[in-house]
């Protein structure tokens, strides 16, 4: 069972991204709010989830929460930015869109571009550990597989509605054969012989 919560404050929002590491497409955050005496036995690491139990998950977190949101940054901006930055202006934009002020910000991983004097703290696996960190996980997935999905429907070539942007063997022999679309993220490297303009 995983953890209610870590700082003591009742309004503590879970944060986690999706698609950091994908070759096409946006990056995706969720900021949740859970309720302070929240439990569910299923609610974990949106990795360890099938898709059904995820979209079961998401419709439960939008019933439950105090309060949610997602913020995205795209292929262009992490482009511009490099991924890492990329990935804190979308966690950013999902706390922003927060309808509930949150007093601490739970992260997950090990690194977090503070936002304005909201105090936090960073949580190596956190998704598997806190149950809001779970929650964001399992938003920041689904909305990043819906998005993904939909450009599948607009670029039928490169599987996305499967891969969701990741590099799969499938993918980058898509990229080889018909070139990147205007979603590809141009400093990654999209096939194993380039170099990429940024570390991730």
């Amino acid at each position: 069972m995983l953890l209610p919560n870590h700082s003591g404050f009742i309004l503590e929002a879970g944060i986690d991204e999706a698609g950091r590491g994908c070759l096409a497409g946006p990056v995706v955050a969720a900021a949740v709010i859970l309720p302070a005496d929240y439990k569910h036995g299923l609610l974990t690491d949106s990795k360890k989830l099938n898709k059904k139990q995820r979209e079961q998950l998401r419709e439960e977190i939008y019933r439950d929460a105090v309060a949610w949101a997602i913020g995205e940054a795209t292929n262009q901006e992490i482009d511009a930015i490099n991924i890492l930055q990329a990935t804190y202006l979308a966690m950013h934009r999902a706390i922003s869109g927060l309808v509930t002020v949150p007093e601490y910000l739970l992260i997950d991983g090990n690194r977090f571009k503070p936002y304005q004097a909201l105090p936090h703290a960073c949580i190596v696996k956190g998704d598997g550990k806190y149950l809001s960190i779970a929650a964001a996980s399992v938003l920041a997935k689904t909305h990043r597989d819906d998005v993904m999905s939909r450009l599948a429907e607009e670029h039928n070539l490169y599987g996305w509605e499967q891969n969701a942007g990741y590099p799969t063997a499938a993918h980058r022999k898509a990229i080889a054969l018909y070139g990147t679309t205007p979603h590809h993220r141009h400093s990654f490297a999209l096939l194993p012989q380039q170099p990429t303009l940024f570390e991730v």
